[in-house]
């Protein structure tokens, strides 16, 4: 069975992510498109963190009952269900490492669920992860 793939038309794998999608423009989120969503999949979710965070682990966006019919999240468009990220709102939060650190790497984690997700908008990472 092929792998559920997870890619976006603003960059490639271990690509810088563009400016627009950071805090320096203008904090949009990225284009995203899956492929090979495995048969029985009912929604989507999506975890986006920052590993490299001077404060640890760093949530970007999280966001779940994605329809997998719908083929991607065009850019600037939310989620239907969004979780808070880092920053204390919920939706995405554009990539922001402080001045001088370095790069960072940013994960995104989409996972394929056999049902849909009985969690509030709000919701924090380790309430979607305890849901997955």
């Amino acid at each position: 069975m092929p792998e559920l793939e997870l890619t976006s038309d603003s960059f490639e794998h271990g690509d810088p992510i563009p400016e627009r999608h950071t805090c320096s423009g203008e904090g949009t989120s990225p284009p995203l498109a899956w492929s090979s969503v495995p048969d029985g999949t009912r929604t989507l979710a999506l975890i986006l963190h920052d590993a490299d965070a001077p404060s640890g682990d760093f949530v970007h966006w999280l966001a779940w009952n994605i329809d997998p019919a719908d083929g991607g999240i065009e850019e600037n468009k939310p989620a239907p269900v969004e979780g808070t990220a880092g920053f204390g709102r919920p939706g995405y939060d554009g990539p922001c490492p402080p001045p001088g650190h370095g790069p960072h790497r940013y994960y995104f984690h989409l996972y394929a669920l056999d049902a849909e997700l009985d969690l509030e908008a709000g919701a924090a990472r380790a309430q979607l992860e305890g849901a997955i």
